[in-house]
């Protein structure tokens, strides 16, 4: 892949991501009353606040999935870094090398999107505290994504 056509890629994974914080954080801001959840509060949201909180959940899972499949691989491709055979936990190691994320922490989101993925439709008490686990790690998330965007800025003009 020639510098120009990853660059082109990466800055396009970028405003993707962009778009995905955007409308996590507007969607969390507009359910902010809401936080934390009861099982009660859940039951009786509105279908307007159930939009929010599906809009929440969806850009949470795309944001996380952008960073981890393209973003950060991507880093690694601008910087000339060979790609091909690693494995995430490489990727993530390298990422966490350049101070972009601690391992452990994606780990944690990571298991907590998939959580929530597959409580969801479930039992309400479960789902109540996943969405509560994502409502208060939307920040770290998007935190995340602010330091790559500025490490690729900074290092690659991106």
């Amino acid at each position: 892949m020639t510098d120009q056509v990853a660059m082109h890629a990466v800055r396009e994974k970028l405003a993707e991501c962009a778009m995905h914080e955007k409308r996590m954080l507007t969607a969390a801001a507009q359910l902010s009353s809401r936080f934390p959840l009861t099982v009660d509060v859940f039951a009786h949201l509105d279908d307007i606040e159930s939009s929010f909180v599906d809009q929440m959940v969806y850009r949470f899972s795309k944001l996380q999935d952008t960073l981890g499949e393209k973003i950060f691989s991507g880093i690694l491709k601008l910087a000339q870094e060979d790609v091909k055979g690693k494995t995430f936990l490489d990727i993530l190691h390298r990422m966490e090398e350049l101070g972009l994320v601690k391992a452990d922490s994606w780990l944690a989101l990571r298991e907590l999107r998939n959580e929530i993925a597959h409580e969801y439709a479930g039992d309400d008490a479960k789902t109540v505290l996943a969405l509560n686990s994502v409502y208060t790690r939307l920040n770290e998330l998007a935190g995340i994504y602010r330091r790559a965007a500025a490490f690729i800025a900074d290092r690659f003009g991106v």
